[in-house]
C-alpha cells in the first residue's frame, strides 16, 4: 500500500469550511493522505490519535484524513465532497483526537452529511 500527501483533498476541506460553519475544526491539525493498493470498500477513512499517545508524545490532537484513490477518484465532484464532509463530521466538537461514531443516541452522521451538503451548496452559489 502507498501513501502520498493529498493537497488536492486539503484544499478542498478548506473550501468545505469556508462555505460552512464548523468552527471547531482546526484544519492546520489535519493531516490528508491518498491511499492505493488498499483492499478497503470505503471512500474514505478518518484516523484520530488517542489522548494516550498525545500525552506520552507531548502532542496536540491531530487528525488523518485518507482518500481510497481506488474508489475515491472516481467519483464527480460533488461527492467528493459529500464524502469529505461525512468525515469532518466523524470529528468531535472538542477536537480531542478521538472520533465519533456514525450513529449516536441523537446523531446519524448519514443525515448530518446530507444537510450539510445541502448548505454547502446553497451558500457555494451565493458566494459565487
Amino acid at each position: 500500500m502507498e501513501w502520498d500527501d493529498a493537497k488536492d483533498i486539503k484544499k478542498d476541506l478548506k473550501e468545505i469550511l469556508r462555505v460552512i460553519d464548523m468552527p471547531h475544526i482546526q484544519i492546520s491539525k489535519i493531516y490528508c493522505y491518498r491511499t492505493t493498493g488498499s483492499k478497503v470498500r470505503a471512500y474514505a477513512r478518518t484516523w484520530a490519535f488517542p489522548k494516550i499517545f498525545q500525552r506520552a508524545l507531548g502532542i496536540e490532537p491531530a487528525y488523518v484524513i485518507e482518500i481510497l484513490s481506488k474508489h475515491y477518484d472516481k467519483l464527480d465532484d460533488d461527492n467528493k465532497k459529500r464524502v469529505l464532509i461525512h468525515e469532518l463530521l466523524h470529528i468531535p466538537k472538542n477536537f480531542s483526537g478521538a472520533l465519533l461514531a456514525h450513529r449516536g443516541k441523537s446523531r446519524n452522521i448519514h443525515k448530518m452529511t446530507n444537510e450539510l451538503f445541502k448548505e454547502y451548496k446553497k451558500n457555494i452559489k451565493i458566494n459565487q
